[in-house]
């Protein structure tokens, strides 16, 4: 399996900066962010391939890792003999409704196989997605497990997202003073192999005194008010208010998923409470989360220890949701606590797995659970830079093709 390179974190700002910077305004390549979205049309699909339509909500590094495998089993089914081709375009930011719908209506237009579609608004692409449906092309949802009413989907790749919020917050008990793999509570031995999921969560919390659990923190929140954003802030306090010790000091600032704008909601937090005021900032995502991280080292506060000590006086910890390369060597050089696995390798991996099959009018599964986990220091090899992925028999799937 092809190795994902590490890149350090500043230089992965800059270059999430100037893509931000090259794409204003405007659709883009995902492996291009200078190839303007318009250039896309009927004549890039090729008629002979199984064309597969996919648009993330933006062109970050988390979207990035889901379209590397998108294109990865692409490559693996040509190897196999199936000639597959991921044509990918996203909005230039996550607030580009519009944008995306505009994407998936040129795909029915250009005739593609399947479209894939990762939503920016779940409402908002109702209208486009209905136009797929009328066009007979299948459309697979990916960063969703929850069906949706009015349209027809395929199948769904994705997790909950009240779950991985909730295992987020059992990651933030765990630190500051539960029982789990951090931090001064009771350590849990666990096997190399473990899935810290919100099962395992759950079982080692069922009969724990959680009033020695001790710890101020805020929120950085996604798109306020949208179904992604508001499903993580339920799963998250549901867990954190049943420790009473656990205070939100402040209302969350949305950050639109994005990292500049978690940059300036870290820097808003941190000038309103002062060392020893702030204990954690849990981040709703990756982007948001690794801008968090940024600001509280510029501004000397960053608890950078990963967890396995209590946590340090005076310092601010990190938490954050996806889990990308850069994310995962930021947890192992101790800038991020934990961060809830949402399984972008996975999206891609079953995303294409799942059109090739549709196109060859084959069955999918109606429902792919990527199961959030907490990644920390102590397991952060099982994800990145090689994540362990189901085999796909691309030989089966072409014998049985009737394409």
């Amino acid at each position: 399996m092809r190795r994902l390179h590490k890149r350090g974190v500043m230089l992965c700002v800059a270059m999430a900066a100037a893509m931000a910077m090259a794409a204003c305004g405007e659709d883009v390549e995902i492996d291009d962010p200078e190839t303007p979205a318009q250039e896309d049309d009927a004549e890039d699909v090729d008629p002979a391939a199984i064309t597969i339509g996919w648009t993330p909500p933006d062109i970050t590094g988390v979207f990035q890792t889901a379209t590397d495998f998108f294109e990865q089993a692409a490559a693996e089914a040509g190897e196999q003999g199936i000639d597959v081709d991921v044509i990918s375009r996203s909005p230039a930011t996550h607030v580009d409704f519009a944008d995306q719908v505009a994407i998936i209506e040129d795909y029915v237009t250009s005739g593609v196989d399947v479209i894939a579609i990762s939503p920016a608004d779940t409402e908002a692409i109702k209208p486009a997605v209905q136009r797929a449906n009328e066009a007979g092309i299948p459309v697979i949802m990916v960063n969703l497990l929850e069906e949706q009413a009015d349209v027809e989907i395929a199948s769904y790749i994705g997790f909950d997202n009240g779950d991985a919020a909730r295992v987020s917050a059992y990651a933030v008990l765990d630190y500051f003073g539960g029982p789990g793999v951090l931090g001064a509570g009771e350590k849990v031995d666990v096997p190399d192999d473990q899935f810290l999921d919100l099962e395992f969560w759950e079982e080692l919390y069922t009969d724990v005194d959680r009033s020695d659990i001790q710890a101020r923190g805020v929120i950085i929140e996604g798109i306020a008010g949208t179904f992604f954003s508001e499903a993580r802030l339920a799963g998250f306090r549901e867990v954190i208010e049943q420790a009473d010790g656990i205070e939100i000091i402040a209302e969350p600032i949305a950050a639109d998923w994005n990292r500049e704008k978690g940059v300036q909601a870290a820097e808003t937090f941190l000038s309103r409470f002062g060392p020893g005021e702030l204990d954690f900032i849990w981040a709703a995502s990756n982007e948001m989360g690794l801008g968090a991280m940024l600001t509280a080292d510029r501004e000397a506060r960053l608890d950078d220890t990963g967890g396995d000590t209590p946590p340090a006086e005076d310092l601010v910890a990190i938490f954050t949701n996806d889990v990308t390369p850069e994310s995962t060597d930021a947890i192992r050089e101790g800038g991020i606590v934990a961060e809830t696995h949402h399984g972008f390798p996975e999206w891609g991996w079953f995303g294409t797995e799942f059109a090739v099959r549709l196109a060859c009018g084959l069955e999918v599964p109606q429902l792919q659970d990527i199961r959030p986990r907490t990644v920390w220091q102590g397991n952060a090899d099982l994800f990145y830079p090689d994540p362990d992925l189901p085999e796909i028999d691309w030989d089966g799937i072409e014998a049985e093709c009737t394409r």
